[in-house]
């Protein structure tokens, strides 16, 4: 016969957020608003002030909001601020009780992610990595996707957290599967931003009215839901990001990096690195779709 698993409540659970960028700061908000027990914290100082005023408590060290929380979620930017944060001196690891549940939803490697796993395990620490499909637009709205790694259990005590944040979750499979499903997502989003920006790049190039081609490209049925709002941005010019294009680069870069460890051949995916890479240098801090002049080949100039 199987036991129920306890779910979290909100009355009893201190939860412990850290790293509050784009994604991580409109989590925690949303945490907040739907009435859990919140501590959070950052490495630089100027977002958690900004959350602070929205009265959200911040710790005054990773190590102190660790060892305070029952729950631990993290959204960081890259391998090295989640190996640091993660594994560093006064670090998540070290302070963290035995039993404490983590969350970890940043885009990493599947390497790295199956080491913290595996710290986690000796460390006596329940371990899930939750990957994000979504931008900043769908954390705002709650319609997020999960994608998880890790213990089933651990997992569904965790329901009540997932439905606060987002529209769907789901347990890919042991640890790492979360992860390693999101780079498989994230794979469609920069090629289907490449397909875009290239199919404006033909329609210009065909002497399209610029308006028309936008309006009727967004509207037809070959456009995914999550790209429809990229073609309002292009036609305004405005690039502010949802999904900035140095994260959209380095997931290509994780992409194409498991596939060489894979087997796997992925030539499209391969030219959309590519033309990522190339526009991170002056664009990096701007949306995704800020590939699109870069493509049509115009530039962005001097007033974005």
């Amino acid at each position: 016969m199987n036991i129920p698993v306890t779910k979290l409540d909100k009355l009893n659970t201190q939860v412990g957020f850290i790293g509050l960028g784009l994604m991580g700061s409109r989590l925690a908000r949303r945490l907040h608003s739907s009435g859990w027990h919140l501590q959070a914290w950052n490495r630089s100082s100027q977002p958690a002030n900004e959350l602070n005023k929205a009265g959200i408590a911040i710790a005054p060290s990773a190590a102190s909001l660790v060892a305070a929380s029952d729950v631990i979620l993290s959204s960081l930017a890259n391998d090295e601020a989640v190996r640091s944060v993660y594994l560093d001196e006064g670090g998540v690891f070290a302070a963290a009780r035995p039993g404490t549940i983590i969350l970890e939803m940043s885009t990493i490697s599947p390497e790295l992610s199956r080491s913290l796993h595996k710290e986690a395990r000796a460390s006596g620490v329940h371990f899930l990595d939750v990957a994000i499909s979504g931008s900043t637009p769908a954390v705002d709205a709650g319609t997020i996707t999960l994608l998880a790694g890790g213990e089933k259990e651990t997992f569904e005590q965790c329901v009540p957290i997932f439905e606060s944040i987002a529209r769907q979750w789901f347990l890919i499979g042991p640890g790492s599967s979360g992860v390693q499903m999101k780079l498989v997502v994230n794979l469609l989003l920069g090629v289907d931003m490449q397909a875009i920006a290239e199919a404006v790049s033909l329609g210009e190039h065909l002497q399209i009215d610029r308006d028309v081609l936008l309006d009727v490209l967004s509207r037809t049925a070959v456009i995914a839901p999550a790209m429809a709002g990229k073609f309002r941005k292009i036609k305004d010019g405005d690039y502010s990001p949802e999904f900035p294009l140095r994260l959209m680069s380095k997931d290509m870069n994780l992409v194409m990096d498991a596939a060489r460890k894979s087997g796997a051949d992925l030539p499209a995916a391969s030219a959309a690195q590519s033309v990522l890479a190339s526009n991170v240098f002056k664009n990096g801090d701007l949306d995704l779709s800020a590939i699109t002049p870069s493509v049509v080949g115009q530039g962005l100039g001097t007033g974005v």
